[in-house]
C-alpha cells in the first residue's frame, strides 16, 4: 500500500521521471547542441548509470511513497539495449500507467517489443515535417520520415502516442499549422511546448520563445479551437478540442504560464540523482544509497525527508525576475533528466 508524500506547496509525489541514459543520437539545438555535446564530448561512463536491477528498485520504492505514473526519459531511452527489460520490472509495481519520452527514430524496431514489455504510451518529438527544418534542428541527424515511420509502427503495436514539438521564434513557427494538420488527421494529439530554459547550453532567449496565445491565434485561424478540461489535477498541458468535435491539442506553457504551483513530479537522472525541478539546481545522491546496505525503508524515509522538504518554483520565479533569465544559477542539462 502507497502512502501519500505533499511537499512545502502541499503538492504530493505522483509522478516518477526516469532517465535511463544522458546518451543522444540526435543533437537539437535547444537540448545538445553539437559544439558542446560534440565528440570530445565526456558522457557517463556505464558504471556510473543506474543498472536496470537498481531502476527497478528505486521506482518500487518511490511508487511505495504514492507515485503513479512512471515516464521513462533520456538523453534516448531507446539507446539502453536492456530498454524492455527496465519496462517489463516496472510494469510489475502498482502505477497506473508506464510511458516514454523518445525522439522516435529508433521507435519503428522497438515498439512491439515495449509493448509487449507493459509499456502504455509513448511520447514522441518531432518539431518540422519538412526534413530542412528538422535536420537543422536536430543537427543533421535524422529525416523526418524515420521519426514518423516510428509513429505508425507504435500506433499499430496498441501504444497510445502523443507528439511533443518544441516551437522556437524564427526557426519553426511556420511549421505548426501544418504539423497540426497532420496529426489531426492521424488521430494524435499534438502538444507545443515553449521553448524553455532548461540545462546552460541552449542558448535560450526570451525572445525566441512562441507563447500560448501566439500559438492559439495562429491555429486558430485555420482550424478553431475551444478549450477542454484537464484529464487530471496537475496534467501540464492545457488541452483543446478542434471546434468540429474530431481531436485536440495541447500546450506545455511554463514560461508564460507556469505551472508550478500543481507540479507533482520528481526526477531521476541516469546517474541516479533525484531532481525535484525540471530546473534544479543540484541534485540529492540515491545511487550510493542503493549500492550501500541500507534498506528500502531507510532509502524511502531519506526521499520522503527530500520531498516533504520541497520549495522549487522556478518559473513562477523566472516571471517574476524582470532583470535576468535565471534567478538560480547553473541548473542541471536536459539530457541528465529528460523532459
Amino acid at each position: 500500500m502507497s502512502m501519500t508524500s505533499k511537499d512545502q506547496h502541499n503538492r504530493i509525489l505522483r509522478d516518477l521521471r526516469i532517465s535511463v541514459t544522458d546518451r543522444c543520437n540526435f543533437r537539437c539545438r535547444y537540448c545538445m547542441p553539437e559544439e558542446i555535446f560534440g565528440k570530445d564530448y565526456s558522457f557517463l561512463p556505464k558504471e556510473s548509470v543506474l543498472t536496470e536491477e537498481e531502476i527497478g528498485r528505486i521506482a518500487k520504492i518511490f511508487v511505495s511513497l504514492g507515485a503513479k505514473k512512471l515516464r521513462i526519459t533520456g538523453g534516448e531511452p531507446l539507446l539502453r539495449k536492456d530498454l524492455p527489460n527496465i519496462i517489463e520490472r516496472l510494469s510489475r509495481l502498482d502505477a497506473e500507467d508506464i510511458s516514454l519520452t523518445t525522439n522516435g527514430s529508433l521507435l519503428s524496431r522497438m515498439a512491439v517489443s515495449l509493448r509487449q514489455a507493459g509499456l502504455h504510451r509513448v511520447t514522441v518529438s518531432l518539431d518540422s515535417l519538412e526534413d530542412d527544418m528538422f535536420l537543422q534542428m536536430n543537427g543533421g541527424r535524422s529525416r523526418v520520415q524515420p521519426v514518423l515511420d516510428g509513429i505508425d509502427a507504435a500506433a499499430e503495436a496498441g501504444l497510445q502516442v502523443k507528439v511533443n514539438m518544441v516551437v522556437q521564434k524564427g526557426f519553426n513557427e511556420n511549421a505548426v499549422v501544418p504539423m497540426v494538420d497532420y496529426f489531426r488527421q492521424k488521430g494524435h494529439i499534438l502538444r507545443m511546448v515553449e521553448y524553455m530554459d532548461v540545462g546552460n547550453s541552449n542558448g535560450w532567449n526570451r525572445q525566441h520563445v512562441v507563447s500560448k496565445q501566439e500559438l492559439l491565434d495562429r491555429i486558430g485561424e485555420h482550424f478553431p479551437l475551444q478549450p477542454i478540461a484537464p484529464n487530471y489535477d496537475g496534467e501540464v498541458a492545457t488541452r483543446y478540442q478542434f471546434a468540429d468535435g474530431i481531436g485536440e491539442v495541447g500546450f506545455i506553457s511554463s514560461v508564460t504560464e507556469a505551472f508550478c504551483s500543481s507540479c507533482t513530479r520528481a526526477r531521476l537522472s541516469a546517474e541516479g540523482k533525484l531532481y525535484t525541478c525540471l530546473f534544479a539546481t543540484k541534485g540529492h545522491d540515491l545511487r550510493d544509497w542503493l549500492r550501500s546496505d541500507r534498506s528500502d525503508e531507510q532509502i524511502a524515509d531519506y526521499i520522503q525527508a527530500v520531498w516533504t522538504n520541497r520549495k522549487d518554483q522556478y518559473s513562477l520565479e523566472r516571471g517574476l525576475a524582470s532583470d535576468k533569465n535565471d534567478p538560480n544559477g547553473p541548473k542541471v542539462e536536459m539530457s541528465h533528466i529528460g523532459g
